[in-house]
């Protein structure tokens, strides 16, 4: 995995615009052939109050030094998600300048629990 280009402070802040992808239609990727890589962006006590099956957790403040260490693949897609795609925003944005084909949960995990989605607490597992 390429390491994480110096973005400068502005890759931090929360707001602007990035590719996302609707709840509904990241339930459908999710059975694809290939589904995309789910990375949850939230801290570890909301990712263990419930998550997309299938994610990895790693806190946006902890996102630039700890992604080689998740082993994601540049030839899948990458869905980041937060609660309210806010925090995801920065992650996405990091993703794509290391090559990653990245968007965010629209809505984040408040849209998903709206549209009755499933999702895995930690002791679930």
């Amino acid at each position: 995995m390429p390491s994480a280009p110096r973005l400068g402070l502005l890759w931090w802040l929360p707001f602007g615009q990035v590719a996302e992808v609707p709840a509904q239609e990241l339930r459908r990727r999710l059975g694809d052939q290939r589904p995309p890589q789910i990375l949850d962006v939230r801290t570890r006590t909301e990712f263990r109050h419930g998550h997309i099956p299938g994610a990895v957790n790693l806190p946006i403040n902890e996102l630039r030094a700890g992604l080689a260490d998740l082993g994601l693949s540049t030839d899948c897609a990458v869905v980041a998600i937060c609660l309210s795609a806010h925090r995801s925003i920065p992650a996405v944005r990091l993703l794509r300048s290391m090559g990653f084909d990245a968007a965010q949960l629209q809505g984040g995990m408040h849209a998903w629990q709206r549209e009755g989605l499933p999702t895995q607490k930690e002791d679930e597992r």
